[in-house]
């Protein structure tokens, strides 16, 4: 990667050049660069490490939030897990030429519709260096060329593995342009990528929902629309209030700050002291913040736990941090009217013994993945069976909740035939 690539204009249309070479590189030669990209993360942790270490620093010297601290640590475990997710890629089956219709047309002309990779990616994103990796291999596989637009929190973490990425993959044979980043920190770039329709072929934004609402709204080159994380877990009676208290300890603390975290609680008002007085304690220990309605704030006070006055705000807020909403409700046709209401369509969940309310759950809940006794932590395309995910859409169209490899990719027509005009 050359130091003139700077500006996403130049990048773009290097880009655009290698796409076509990309989508005509064969598997083996796909599966031995993700390969090589895999070894190169694991040869070269030291120098990753060092370059997350200028990032956190400043990122700390700025008083920045923990949660979003965690996103953008980088430590040795964390590059192995980039690896080997490389790795799991390379296992898939090839996303390209897969066969979805064949057959014989009126006119003896034979008909087969294939897949194909969509051209030139962009992946604009905040402050998850993971995401530089998990992009560039699921493109590297799809045949696909992409281009990185990083957040400048993670500047350096994001331009390090850019370029081990792009040097290991050119080195086993992909086009030398099949990665590449846009290395200024200028603003402008980003509303540059959004405006470049006939060099970009597809954009998605990862981060919070300032980001993706300004790409949504500005863009003219398509987009999908990854997920802002407003999930909810709802306790209906009857439920295992140890299991409840499980799923919410592991959806809320085990990592607060990504986007299939809860962020709000829904107990039945009837299972409330109970359910609560399980529920609560655990996750005050683990230093969570409570926003309550009135019924919850009584209970938490007869805990002894401190609670938030709730306000409007709270019901449909992401905290992707130690704090939570908690709500009383008086069934499952409210809590349902609740989550469709406030929710982001990311991932919901239930916790109840009682099968019939949990299908009405499931079925009525307008969500990309909805749970029954389990935590919503588990949206993710790797722990899908997908490998690596680029994203977690909450849109409807062309793709929906963790998507990968076939998103991807789009469809084209061969036809073959025998000196056939159409009268």
């Amino acid at each position: 990667m050359s130091e003139n690539e700077t500006g996403a204009l130049e990048t773009a249309l290097a880009a655009k050049k290698a796409s076509a070479s990309c989508a005509t590189a064969s598997l083996d030669v796909r599966n031995a660069a993700l390969c090589a990209m895999a070894a190169a993360l694991r040869e070269n942790t030291e120098d990753i490490l060092a370059a997350n270490g200028r990032d956190m620093e400043a990122a700390g010297e700025r008083g920045t939030a923990a949660p979003l601290l965690d996103r953008l640590e980088l430590t040795g475990a964390r590059i192995e897990q980039m690896a080997c997710g490389l790795e799991s890629l390379a296992a898939l089956p090839d996303p390209l030429g897969a066969v979805q219709d064949a057959r014989t047309l009126d006119s003896g002309v034979e008909l087969k519709r294939v897949s194909v990779p969509m051209g030139v990616v962009a992946m604009v994103y905040e402050a998850r260096p993971n995401v530089t990796a998990d992009a560039a291999g699921i493109c590297v596989k799809s045949g696909n060329a992409v281009i990185l637009r990083g957040g400048s929190m993670a500047f350096h973490s994001n331009l390090c593995l850019a370029r081990i990425l792009h040097d290991a993959a050119a080195g086993a044979g992909m086009p030398r342009n099949c990665i590449l980043y846009v290395r200024t920190r200028d603003r402008s770039a980003t509303d540059d990528l959004l405006h470049m329709r006939g060099i970009v072929d597809l954009l998605i934004p990862r981060g919070g929902a300032g980001l993706i609402d300004h790409c949504v709204e500005e863009a003219t080159v398509p987009v999908i629309e990854t997920g802002v994380g407003n999930c909810h877990l709802y306790v209906h009676g009857p439920a295992d209030l140890a299991m409840a208290r499980a799923i919410a300890v592991n959806a809320k603390t085990q990592r607060p700050g990504v986007c299939n975290a809860i962020e709000s609680l829904l107990v039945d008002e009837q299972i409330a002291q109970p359910a609560l007085s399980e529920i609560l304690p655990a996750l005050a220990e683990r230093g969570v913040v409570f926003h309550c309605d009135e019924t919850a704030a009584r209970v938490a006070e007869q805990l002894g736990l401190d609670a938030v006055a709730a306000t409007e705000e709270d019901w449909g807020r992401e905290y992707l941090d130690l704090q939570i909403s908690v709500r009383c409700v008086s069934g499952p046709e409210e809590a349902i009217a609740l989550v469709n209401r406030y929710g982001t369509r990311h991932s919901e969940a239930i916790v109840t013994e009682d099968e019939q309310a949990a299908q009405r759950f499931l079925a009525s809940v307008d969500a990309a993945a909805v749970y029954w006794n389990a935590s919503t932590r588990f949206t993710d395309g790797g722990e899908f069976g997908l490998g690596a995910e680029i994203g977690i859409s909450t849109q409807k169209l062309h793709a929906r909740g963790p998507f990968a490899l076939e998103a991807l990719t789009t469809s084209k027509y061969l036809l073959r035939g025998s000196g056939q005009v159409r009268g």
